[in-house]
This record gives C-alpha cells, structure tokens and sequence, in this order.
C-alpha cells in the first residue's frame, strides 16, 4: 500500500449543476457539485467545478495537490448515505472499473491475506469465500503466487468472479457494513477538506 494520505485523481458518479438537493439554500445561491470516488483509497468526496466547468460520468478528475484544470476545491468528505441516488447506482460499475485498471493491486491480496483472529481469516472477509475456498486459496497459493484473475479462477474452484468478489466487499467497507476495512480508508472522526484518507 503507498503511503501517501491523498487521493490524486476521482471518478465521477454524480455532477449536480444546482447543488445537492439536501441543500436548504435556494437554488441560485447553491454551488454546483460532483460527488466522486478516488482512485487510490475509495475515498467518497464531493468537488466544486471552477467556473463554467462540468463533468460527465464516470470522467476521470484531477484532485491532487497543484494546478487543477476543472477543480476548483474539494468541499468535504462523505459518506455513503450522503451519496445522490444516481451516485450509488454509478458506485459499482466505478469500481470494477478502478479493478480492472489495477489488478495486481487485489490479486496481491489474494497472494498475501493472513488471518484476523485465530478463528477468522481475512479471506473470508470477502463476499463468497467460506472456509472451504479459504483453505484452497491458502494451499494453491503455496505453490506459486496467483499470477492474475483468470490464474487464481482457474486454480481455485467455485471462485468463477473474483473481480465482482472484490468489488462487492468495497461497497459493503463504503457502507460501514463492518468494522474491518482491507481495501478502503476507514472514514476520519472528522470530514476531511482536502481529501485525505486518514
């Protein structure tokens, strides 16, 4: 995992021309927002577009620190009740997407998890996975780490979708469905201003 405590870039899951409805201002005094997921820590966020600027869904956004070209500044951190509808709709279909684009990233997971408790194997934490593909993970794993998707598929029986697998644990760590988080920050005390992921 890197160490740096910001997301650079986001994808887009909502763009609110006239402010979040929740917004009790009247609509010409709302700012306009974008709800996002970055890339790196799954970090929910909303934005405000500089100036005439607008997004498209599932756009890729420049937050990082330095010249931001439709980004005027993160306004906060959110979770996911505070997502639009139509953001939780976009939420899983943006993260297979960041999956897809780094599967070394979850494969090295599948190459790596060690157990919680003595009990309870972090594994297991993910949708799908009881103890009987948990120890095949393990034993396969042994002779050589899982090279990709199509390899660990292949190498572990009953386990056809990995990817969805993973995608479906993000969501359920972004709703709070547990205490454990492996692929996203735990949300911060406080709502974070600049994006970080604490």
């Amino acid at each position: 995992m890197v160490d740096k405590k910001y997301e650079d870039r986001g994808i887009v899951l909502d763009f609110l021309l006239q402010g979040h409805p929740s917004d009790p201002r009247p609509i010409h005094l709302r700012e306009p927002i974008a709800q996002i997921l970055g890339d790196t820590f799954f970090t929910l966020l909303e934005i405000v577009p500089m100036k005439e600027a607008t997004f498209t869904l599932h756009e890729r956004v420049f937050i990082g620190k330095g010249e931001r070209d439709k980004v005027e500044r993160i306004k906060r951190r959110v979770g996911y009740d505070e997502l639009t509808a139509a953001a939780k709709a976009e939420l899983p279909v943006a993260i297979e997407e960041l999956i897809k684009e780094v599967p070394e990233r979850f494969i090295e997971f599948f190459n790596r998890a060690a157990p919680l408790t003595t009990r309870f194997h972090q594994l297991e934490l993910i949708p799908g996975i009881g103890k009987k593909i948990m120890w095949t993970i393990i034993e396969e794993r042994k002779k050589g780490p899982f090279a990709d998707f199509e390899d660990l598929a292949k190498r572990v029986k009953g386990l056809s979708n990995p990817q969805s697998l993973i995608a479906k644990r993000i969501t359920m760590e972004l709703e709070g469905v547990d205490k454990y988080c492996i692929f996203v920050r735990p949300p911060s005390r406080r709502a974070s201003a600049e994006g970080e992921a604490p």
